[in-house]
């Protein structure tokens, strides 16, 4: 099985794990605690269009802060306090749903929340190659997707026999062994210290936590929702 870390563009036709480890594959990951289906969009306008379509909840950030209008922004204990009947949330963010639009693989989401999930589920459905990608940010790398990254690769390592890594998946696996070593790494990242200044600091302690949900989305037919 070849098993590869990429920034942005998949390297597989078969299996790939969009990685925005602040926020967006977090928020989207425990919003299938409350919402049965997450609908990705790539502007605040087309939000708008899809909520009066599927009269869903709106969430969404540009730079880090809420969208004006919107219920609430792209964050993961936002999403999971919201209180509401509606069985739909439609996200658009600066690079998470971005990287979605151009995946033409089974594509699943990763954050370290789920890492051990997401490992699993991703070693269960592959045939040959499973490309783990890092949304960036603005198409430059980002180290906290990278850390993230070399979570989920380790879990993706020990369900598969013989494998072959790329150097950047190795790396990354290295790097994300020591927990505390890794909080830091997000903590100092300019990802993290930007959303620390805009007053987001319980975001980013959230998105650290490793392994607490068994929460899969997968991206199917332009929606995220549950793999069972």
């Amino acid at each position: 099985m070849k098993v590869t870390l990429s920034l942005e563009t998949s390297l597989s036709s078969d299996v790939s794990i969009m990685v925005d480890a602040l926020r967006a594959s977090t928020t989207i990951t425990m919003a299938l605690n409350n919402f049965e289906r997450v609908i990705p969009c790539f502007s605040p306008q087309e939000a708008l269009e899809l909520q009066d379509k599927y009269d869903g909840v709106i969430a969404g950030e540009r730079n880090g802060e809420k969208i004006e209008g919107f219920d609430i922004g792209n964050s993961p204990i936002a999403v999971e306090a919201y209180n509401t009947d509606k069985k739909t949330l439609i996200l658009t963010t600066s690079n998470g749903t971005r990287i979605l639009e151009n995946m033409t693989s089974k594509v699943l989401v990763g954050c370290l929340a789920n890492a051990k999930a997401v490992g699993e589920k991703s070693a269960e459905i592959a045939q040959d190659h499973i490309d783990v990608v890092m949304a960036g940010v603005r198409g430059e790398f980002a180290v906290e997707d990278f850390l993230a990254s070399g979570e989920i690769l380790y879990w993706i390592c020990q369900n598969l026999g013989e494998i072959e890594l790329n150097d950047f998946a190795k790396a990354a696996i290295m790097a994300s062994r020591n927990y505390n070593s890794l909080k830091a790494g997000i903590y100092n990242s300019r990802t993290g210290k930007h959303l620390a200044k805009l007053g987001h600091k319980k975001d980013i302690d959230y998105c650290c936590q490793k392994n607490i949900t068994d929460n899969v989305a997968i991206y199917e037919n332009n929606e995220l929702t549950l793999y069972i």
